[in-house]
């Protein structure tokens, strides 16, 4: 293509065409001139192509090429090609017209942002043209500019992603070993609380471990949530309901100079998600809106349905069409600013002041809405007020009762104790002793494993029955998923425990074949983990 625009730009000068010269013939014409029919192919080819002289000014260009460049070209009045693109990308572009004129090779296309918007980016291609004119302001630059803004943009949006991505699996590699250390500060906490009971001296103390290693483990199920790694306990529920539950405690967290609006979508689809994991959404985008309304202002919380038979650009990401329920929390607030929106939902990166927050927030809301298949987008104008607009997937079925949540039920009020033979396979130590120590203490034999390697070669001796394998997700070696496809080979009824800081979702995606398995989330506590063996046990 180019080399045939090269031939057409030269037989143009050849014939020395100027557009004001040119008519464009109508139907009933005879057939147009040769110099006539070869403008028309320049003017309306599929590439910005223009000629300039050798300082750089623009002699000639087609329609595509000003509309690029935003050139206003008049025939006698030839306009610098420099004054088209963005000043800190002339430098770049005096050399390589520089090159062009010396008749130096050039390697490939320089990328120039232009001057009248500089998210549109041309790649530009200068060759030279040996003109038979001596003269300074003879053509002796061919030109052509490719528009590369989408592919500019594509990319911008992949490397985006990339980074969330990278980000996320470093959060969750984080958050993975703090909940190991978090079960064992939590645990050894009640084992010494069955030593110290209240109005012990020590009880006081041990309470406050045990408290701030709880708020803790908030924080790291903050990072798993980033990292789409939380477990999560999804049910059918209706949005609308969830925000009316939620507005009396909305309203104490607001304030009194801050006005709320709930607006409720009539005849709202049914969606399913966490309900307490909504919730977090909820709060915090409410949380991060206050505080951005110092002054007073208007926090407005809708919904409604939206179906889309096209796909729709939200954020970086595109929205399958389908239907789906959209979630508006707008505020009234000073706003974010431009440069920093594509940060915003990066872990520990706020706008707040030091000691102001985690930085923890949004990203957390990014998590939670990108593990339950939806979609986020924000908008914002400095001084103006934010919109965050959440889209979350219609589920076609029937609302479902609400039950008690939270593994921290398990256990309460009942009789913790129990019988049988359980293997416990843990690669952290602190937290296989906690574990055995808490399962002897109610009525349990614990054989333990530091390893998988450890636990099947157990299992090939000669091994009194056992009742139950608990198990860690990720061991080096032999990790869970492998040790329980190998031991249930050997006894098909072994019931299995796994432990792990990430999510459920992970561990069903690695053993998507067997589904007898029960899972309980670390960190967790005394009560938890018994009341868990006994639930399986007695299954």
């Amino acid at each position: 293509m180019l080399a045939g625009l090269a031939a057409i730009l030269a037989a143009l000068l050849a014939l020395r065409l100027r557009p004001r010269a040119l008519a464009v013939p109508d139907a009933a014409a005879p057939p147009p001139s040769t110099a006539t029919a070869l403008w028309q192919i320049f003017e309306n080819a599929p590439l910005a192509a223009a000629f300039a002289d050798r300082n750089g000014r623009v002699l000639q260009a087609n329609r595509l090429f000003q509309e690029l460049t935003g050139l206003q070209h008049t025939p006698d009045d030839a306009m610098a090609l420099a004054e088209l693109i963005w000043p800190e990308d002339r430098a770049v572009l005096a050399e390589r017209l520089e090159k062009a004129v010396a008749g130096d090779t050039l390697d490939g296309a320089v990328e120039l942002r232009m001057a009248q918007n500089a998210e549109r980016v041309g790649a530009l291609l200068v060759s030279r043209f040996d003109s038979p004119e001596a003269s300074e302001d003879a053509p002796a630059l061919m030109l052509y500019l490719l528009d590369i803004t989408q592919r500019k943009k594509l990319e911008a949006q992949f490397v985006q992603s990339q980074k969330m991505q990278a980000v996320g699996q470093l959060a969750g590699g984080v958050a993975h070993d703090f909940n190991n250390l978090l079960t064992a500060m939590i645990g050894f906490c009640d084992l010494l609380l069955l030593r110290h009971r209240p109005g012990d001296q020590s009880f006081a103390d041990i309470m406050q471990i045990k408290q701030n290693a709880n708020r803790a483990a908030n924080l790291v199920r903050q990072l798993l949530a980033f990292s789409r790694q939380q477990t999560l306990r999804p049910r059918v529920l209706d949005a609308s309901e969830v925000l009316a539950e939620l507005s009396h405690l909305l309203r104490r967290v607001m304030g009194e100079n801050i006005q709320l609006r709930m607006r409720y979508g009539r005849n709202l689809n049914l969606i399913r998600v966490d309900q307490g994991q909504l919730e977090q959404v909820i709060l915090n985008l409410a949380v991060n809106a206050r505080d951005a309304m110092l002054d007073g202002g208007t926090l407005t919380i809708s919904t409604d349905n939206l179906s889309t038979e096209t796909p729709l650009r939200y954020g970086e990401e595109e929205v399958p069409p389908g239907d789906y329920v959209r979630l508006e929390v707008a505020d009234t607030g000073s706003g974010i600013e431009e440069a920093i929106l594509p940060r915003i939902f990066e872990p520990f990166f706020t706008t707040k002041a030091v000691g102001s927050g985690t930085g923890l927030g949004l990203s957390t809301v990014y998590g939670i809405v990108k593990q339950t298949g939806g979609y986020i987008q924000v908008e914002s104008r400095r001084g103006e007020g934010t919109g965050f607009s959440i889209l979350l997937p219609v589920h076609r079925g029937a609302a479902e009762a609400r039950g008690e949540a939270g593994e921290e039920a398990e256990g309460r009020g009942r009789d913790l104790t129990g019988a049988g033979t359980i293997m416990l396979v843990e690669d952290e130590d602190p937290v296989r002793l906690f574990s055995a120590r808490a399962l002897r203490n109610k009525g349990y034999k614990v054989i333990e494993a530091r390893s998988g390697e450890a636990a099947l070669d157990l299992f090939t001796g000669d091994l009194e029955p056992i009742d139950l394998l608990i198990t860690d997700v990720v061991m080096p070696g032999i990790d869970g998923p492998t040790l329980i496809r190998e031991v249930r080979e050997r006894r098909p009824g072994i019931k299995v425990i796994c432990i792990s800081g990430y999510s459920e979702d992970a561990l069903r995606e690695r053993i998507a074949e067997d589904v007898d398995i029960s899972f309980l989330s670390k960190p967790f506590s005394l009560k938890q983990l018994a009341g868990r063996v006994k639930e399986v046990l007695n299954v």
